[in-house]
Formats: structure tokens, sequence, C-alpha cells
């Protein structure tokens, strides 16, 4: 009779709390944060892959392609295995730790907020995707593929998920008050950042500046960047992990964001160079989105053009500075755009969320910049790190012969356009 009672009892218990949970799951936050899943996705599988690929030349367009592709499945892997365990499991303030490996402790009945844990943890999967495939842009057509893919594994668990444990998981730097809503410090500072560290250590590619060819795709370019600008509002929107007003307001100020750093761009363009391109609309767009991420759960319309046109300006001035004058290899500009813009848009965050422009008033400038000058410190050290060891042992860097080539061939047997 006992062991009936204890029967019933557990099997009441366990009925008790999937009730509990599901009563707690709202389904039209679960819908949105799904979609918003889905379109994270797409910015790097094809958006990003596209984008990098039409700026590149035509011999190492597969080469790219390749990097972009692979990084998804491995940071997929990577994620499940550790990484979202140090981003958010529970740790000391500077790391999540290691009891949640493999996903051990989560279940379909797991619950996080008022969605399902695992669409929590697929969402923030989308980020460790696309952050290290950022940095992809800055080595193109000169660099060994094992390599990337080890940098890339070691660098999620040892960048990435602290940093973003730091921040979004509760760590040390959210309990002193820095606000980053969808990643300019966790995404783009940490992958820009890291990314002029890669070319430092990498070298320049051979003719650069004055032998390399202009992209050799630039329709595919803005194909990619329209991508990028779609998949952003899952990117900031889905950031406000429900369906709400909260959500509505971050999509709308990303888009005014975009809109006005791509006309920055056009208009800059015009008066230099006399003939606006396309690429450098579509770069435009790009600085204007990685500008507002940190920012746009906080701000309304008024401070979006005002950070739009910040990005734009800056961000311009920036890939000037330097691809031209400073003569760095960043191959597709993957710290003036990304690094600096999510940067900008950290330290602007404080003055913009004004409630005068409509936003919430959030935000401490002092704040943010201790957390934009942690996260900046720690991408440089651990990024040299671990490229100094595979520089050492694996070498990061094709020959001579294979850069002639193109990378398509020399590394993938393959060629994009026969």
């Amino acid at each position: 009779m006992k062991k009936f009672i204890s029967t019933v009892s557990i099997f009441l218990c366990a009925n008790s709390t999937q009730a509990f949970a599901a009563e707690n799951i709202d389904s039209g936050d679960t819908a949105w944060v799904l979609t918003a899943t889905a379109l994270v996705l797409f910015m790097s599988l094809p958006g990003l892959a596209l984008f990098y690929g039409g700026l590149v030349r035509a011999k190492n367009y597969l080469s790219v392609l390749m990097k972009v592709f692979t990084i998804a499945a491995l940071a997929s892997i990577v994620w499940v295995i550790a990484g979202y365990s140090i981003a958010f499991g529970e740790g000391n303030g500077w790391g999540g730790g290691l009891n949640n490996l493999f996903l051990n402790s989560v279940s379909s009945d797991s619950v996080s907020g008022s969605i399902p844990e695992t669409v929590f943890l697929s969402f923030q999967m989308t980020f460790a995707i696309i952050t290290p495939a950022l940095i992809v842009g800055a080595f193109v057509e000169r660099v060994k593929f094992l390599p990337v893919l080890i940098f890339t594994a070691l660098w999620l668990l040892i960048v990435y998920s602290p940093v973003t444990n730091w921040i979004w998981g509760g760590g040390w730097l959210a309990k002193a008050g820095v606000i980053d809503f969808a990643g300019g410090l966790v995404v783009h500072a940490t992958a820009g950042v890291s990314a002029l560290v890669y070319v430092l250590m990498l070298g320049k590619r051979k003719g650069f500046p004055n032998e390399l060819a202009v992209p050799h795709r630039p329709a595919m370019v803005m194909i990619g960047a329209s991508m990028l600008w779609v998949g952003w509002f899952g990117f900031n929107g889905g950031s406000q992990l429900s369906a709400d007003g909260g959500a509505g307001m971050a999509i709308l100020v990303t888009h005014i964001s975009a809109s006005v750093a791509t006309l920055v761009w056009v208009a800059i363009e015009a008066i230099t160079n006399k003939k606006p391109t396309l690429v450098g609309a579509a770069t435009g767009t790009i600085a204007g989105l990685a500008t507002v991420t940190p920012a746009a759960g906080v701000l309304g319309p008024g401070g979006a053009i005002i950070i739009g046109l910040s990005g734009g300006l800056i961000c311009y001035f920036a890939v000037n500075l330097i691809r031209i004058k400073l003569k760095i290899d960043d191959s597709l500009d993957v710290f003036a755009v990304h690094g600096v813009g999510g940067i900008i848009g950290i330290l602007l965050l404080p003055f913009l969320s004004s409630t005068a422009l409509g936003g919430t008033g959030e935000g401490n400038f002092t704040t943010q910049l201790m957390g934009t000058a942690a996260v900046v410190l720690w991408s440089v050290i651990a990024t040299t790190i671990i490229l100094y060891a595979l520089k050492k042992t694996l070498g990061l860097r094709v020959s001579e012969e294979q850069e002639y080539d193109g990378l398509d061939i020399s590394l993938h047997g393959e060629s994009a356009y026969n």
C-alpha cells in the first residue's frame, strides 16, 4: 500500500510540475522566438555567406561560403557540448560552469521565462553561429581551413561564451549594470576586435592594397546584405524574448537606423567619389544595423535616427582609416564596421535612450565604457593566445602558390565558375 501511495505521489508531482511549466509558457512569445531563431540563422545561411562571398575575388568565392557554412555546423555542436553551459549555466559571475554539458539538464519541459528552454537555447545558438562567422570577413583569401575551424571552437569556448555569461547570463557585467540588448559587445565587439587581432598576426594578402581586384559580384553583396537586413529583425526583435511592444519598437528602430546609415554612406560616396556604389550602400546598411544592435531595446525613433547617422559616418571613416591610411588588411572591414559600430552603439546608448527621443531613459556612460574596456581587453588577450598557439603548430596561412591559385581550387578542389 505504501509503495502504491508513493508511486501515485510521484506521478501526481511529475504531472503537476509539467502543468506548472505549461502554464508559464506563452504560445505567442514562443511562436515569435521560434520565428526569430529561423531569421537569425538565415542571416548566416545564406545571408552573411553571400555578402562576404560577393566581396572577394572569383577564385576565392567558394572558400568563403565553405567557411561560413562549416562554422554554422561546428558552432552548433560546440554550443550543445559546452557553450550553452558556460554562457547560461549557474556560475560565479565569470562563467556558467560545466554543469549542463551536452544539455544534460534540458528537457522538453524545461522553461526559460515565458518560452521553452529549448527555444531559448536554439535562439542563442544562432548568435553563437553568426559571431565567429563574422570574423571570416577579416582573413579571407589567405588562410588555411583547418586552423579556422579549431580557432572557431576554442574562441567560442574561451571568448564568446564567457562574455555572453558576463552580460546576458547574469554575470559580473550584468550586475554592474551594463546594457547590451542584442550584442554590441557580446557579438560585434568580440568579433570585430578578434578579427583585427587575427589579421595583424596573419599578415596582408599579396598585392595589398594596390593589386587586388574589386568585389567580383556586387549584386551578390546586395542580396546578402538584404538577407541580413531582414534577418536582423529576428536578431534584435527576438532579443526581447516576447511578442510585445518592446519587440515591435526594437524592429522599428533597427529599420530606421539601417535606412539612415545606408543613405549616409551613399551621400558620402556621392560627395567624395561622385559615384555612389552598391557595395557602399550595402556596407552602410550593415554599419547601421551593427550600431543599433546594443541599444535597440532602449531607443525610440529619434534616437534611432541619430544612432544610424553616427554609425554611418563613423564606420565610413573607420574603413578609410584602417584600410587606406593604416594599410591594415582587414579584408572585408569586420573591425571597422562591426567592431566600431557595436562599440559606438554601446557608448551612445545612455545618451540616445533619452525619453525626449522616445527611449526608456536607461544606461550609464561610465558603466558602458567599463564594460566595453573589459570585453575588448579579454577579446584581445584570449584571441592572441589562441592564434599564437595555432600559428606555432598548424600555421595560419596558405602558401604563396595556393594564394595565387585561389583557395577554391587549392583548398577545396572546386571552382565557382566553370
